[in-house]
Order: C-alpha cells, then structure tokens, then sequence
C-alpha cells in the first residue's frame, strides 16, 4: 500500500472515530455539566493524527488541514476529561472533524486530476500544440 493510501485510509478512520465521539455525545451539545470523554482514547487517535501529519510531509494545504485537526485535538486533549463543558467540547470535535474531512477530500482526488504539478502542466502543454484533426 503506498504511504498516500495509508494516510488516506487512516485520515478516514480518524474522522469516522471522532464522528463516533460526538455522536456518544448526542442530545448534550447544549449541556452545561462537564464533558467526560475517555482521554485514552483520545490519546490514541492524536498520536494517529500525528502520525498521518509527519507522512504528508512539512507543507501543503493537505498538511495545514491535518495540522488544524492535531492542533484542536490537543485542545481538546488538555481540557479532558470533566474540565471543559458538553457545549465546548462539541465545538472542538466539530473543528477536529471540519478539517479531517477536508484532509480525505483532497485525498480522494488522485494526484493527476488535480490539475497541478509537472505532469498536468505537460500534460496541458502538449494537447494544447498538437493539431486537431478535422
């Protein structure tokens, strides 16, 4: 499996286990008692969010997403559990959650279609000069 399917597959994993996690908060978005998430488990998933960010590599939209997500994630990590209100920690999930699904996005389109790069710049370049047959 190449490193860019990996870190797709686990950028997928990652924002189904954090859509999991708010979903296990469901009906208390507004609450304000405290929020006690299972910071073990957080733990585990921001350790996979850092990894995925060190294998993009240290620029490029797809790292600034992954980048958002770790830094929300260790908001969220420093507040839990029981310091921080339901109300609060949703809005962290949802800014963890925005940018993972921003990092599959731009991990779902195969490189070439991207319309970036050398390759689709050559690639441009020669169907522009060759002629059109009639």
């Amino acid at each position: 499996m190449s490193e860019r399917s990996r870190v797709y597959y686990t950028t997928i994993f990652l924002h189904i286990s954090f859509q999991a996690i708010k979903r296990s908060l469901a009906g208390k978005k507004n609450d304000t008692q405290p929020c006690w998430l299972d910071s073990t488990l957080l733990l585990m998933l921001s350790r996979e969010l850092e990894s995925c960010r060190m294998a993009v590599g240290p620029s490029g939209e797809l790292r600034q997403a992954l980048d958002n997500a770790y830094y929300h994630c260790g908001l969220l990590l420093a507040q839990c559990p029981g310091a921080l209100t339901s109300k609060l920690c949703h809005h962290h999930l949802d800014a963890i959650l925005a940018p993972l699904q921003q990092a599959s996005a731009m991990l779902s389109s195969t490189p070439s279609t991207s319309g970036h790069g050398f390759w689709a710049a050559t690639t441009r370049r020669l169907r522009q000069g060759w002629p059109r047959s009639s």
